[in-house]
């Protein structure tokens, strides 16, 4: 006996022009019925609650929502709120989540690095014609996938989920609490809970998921004179050294119509306003006559979470630590992890139809997940570890980014999202080249020590 049921497609949605209207496209899987073991759900599908209507809960909920489980996101900010993150999207999530390009603010193809002592690499010359780094605001890309999510028929909610009920047995239910508008208080009982909901994720509490590292960061937006805003018309600037971050960097990302200046940090936390006026100082002849108009601070996990999978719970995005070291980058990989999950929850209830355990969110969900990525995630934690821990490791790190096979190789790793396959000898020089200006900076005998993957 089998069963055909409909999954969220990663090409299925098109999006070509600006006044459009998202077309949702579906595809049939067969799966063999008699092999599950799980009890039908009678008169009813699956009910998923999706905690968090960022790019990892919208992504979940429309590939939950496709592959027929009912399903409820809940988002506690309107849509116009706007999101404090730096917004740089890599090219292949344009294309993998059908992203409109008239959401994108800015298509960078120049990037510049900046030393400690303001040695300036152009960081971008390997850049075909038709690449480039999307620009994006966090608050655009967020209404625009909880509104796909609708469409393809979950049931959003403006809600803040205050807690989550655990069940007391196997198959009962989850009941989520959750205030409307501050003020009505309600409550929903589920089979399946994705918790999206950040870094201070209130799902990951409920479920004693345990604490992970964090590191701050810290924005400010503004809005430059138009002669000012050209500089950034199609460049983004990052500065390295302790004034901007002992062990990040600073950034100058462009807006539509402003630009996004900031840093971060896990050693300082208590300093990140100093080191803000750092970048601040960095770039003050290009901003001078700025109006600023925002300023904002989130935290963001740098290492994934203990526990990621309990019971019938799956934690994705900044709620399961899903944000790489060395380049700070979460968008993609909260999108990827929640349609991943979305799509884990289909398979293994058949569509909505069959109860789902602990054992199917590991197999469908967890071993796919970290199959792709965990390599990756190692590689850039590495990177870290090297060139940010002192002005010396990172004068290495700038004279590094000039070589136009280590930029060839960043950006393809980058804006596909897969670690770029080399040549041996180039890849061999790269090494030697590296080692030499670490020696150079006199740090090599200080790092070894401590890099173990």
């Amino acid at each position: 006996m089998a069963a055909k049921i409909l999954t969220f497609s990663p090409f299925s949605l098109n999006t070509k022009t600006k006044s459009s209207k998202s077309k949702l496209h579906v595809n049939k899987l067969t799966i063999i019925a008699s092999k599950s073991t799980h009890p039908s759900i009678a008169g009813r599908k699956l009910r998923a609650a999706v905690i968090g209507g960022g790019p990892a809960g919208s992504s979940a909920a429309e590939a939950l929502a496709a592959g027929g489980v009912e399903t409820f996101l809940f988002e506690r900010n309107p849509p116009s709120a706007a999101k404090p993150c730096g917004g740089a999207i890599p090219l292949c999530m344009l294309d993998e989540f059908s992203i409109p390009l008239h959401l994108v603010d800015r298509h960078v193809t120049r990037m510049r690095i900046f030393s400690p002592s303001n040695i300036a690499v152009d960081f971008g010359k390997t850049l075909k014609s038709n690449e480039f780094i999307a620009m994006l605001r966090r608050e655009v890309l967020d209404s625009f996938l909880r509104s796909r999510a609708a469409s393809a028929g979950a049931t959003v909610i403006s809600a803040l989920v205050t807690a989550v009920d655990l069940p007391p047995s196997p198959t009962a239910p989850y009941t989520i609490h959750y205030t409307v508008q501050n003020t009505y208080r309600r409550s929903l009982a589920v089979d399946v809970v994705i918790g999206a909901d950040g870094a201070n994720s209130r799902v990951a509490k409920s479920i004693g998921a345990g604490d992970y590292t964090c590191a701050i960061a810290f924005q400010e937006r503004i809005r430059l004179p138009d002669e000012k805003m050209a500089h950034y018309e199609n460049l983004a600037e990052m500065y390295v050294g302790n004034d901007v971050s002992p062990d990040f960097y600073g950034w100058v990302f462009p807006k539509c119509d402003h630009v996004a200046v900031g840093t971060g940090t896990v050693r300082s936390k208590q300093d990140i306003k100093l080191l803000q006026r750092g970048i601040r100082d960095r770039v003050r002849d290009k901003i001078n006559g700025g109006k600023l108009i925002k300023v904002e601070a989130h935290p963001i996990p740098e290492h994934p979470r203990p526990v990621r999978v309990k019971g019938r719970v799956a934690l994705v995005g900044d709620a399961a630590g899903y944000v790489t070291k060395c380049s700070g980058e979460g968008i993609y990989f909260a999108a990827k992890s929640g349609r991943v999950c979305g799509n884990a929850v289909v398979k293994a209830s058949e569509g909505g139809l069959k109860m789902i355990d602990e054992h199917d969110l590991r197999r469908e969900y967890l071993k796919i997940w970290d199959g792709e990525y965990t390599s990756m995630f190692r590689f850039l934690d590495l990177l870290q570890r090297v060139f940010y821990g002192s002005n010396a490791a990172k004068e290495a790190l700038v004279e590094l980014c000039g070589d136009e096979y280590v930029q060839r190789m960043t950006f393809e790793s980058y804006l596909y999202k897969k670690l770029a396959k080399g040549r041996v000898l180039d890849d061999a020089k790269m090494v030697m080249n590296t080692i030499g200006s670490l020696v150079k900076c006199n740090i090599l005998g200080r790092k070894m020590e401590g890099l173990i993957l």
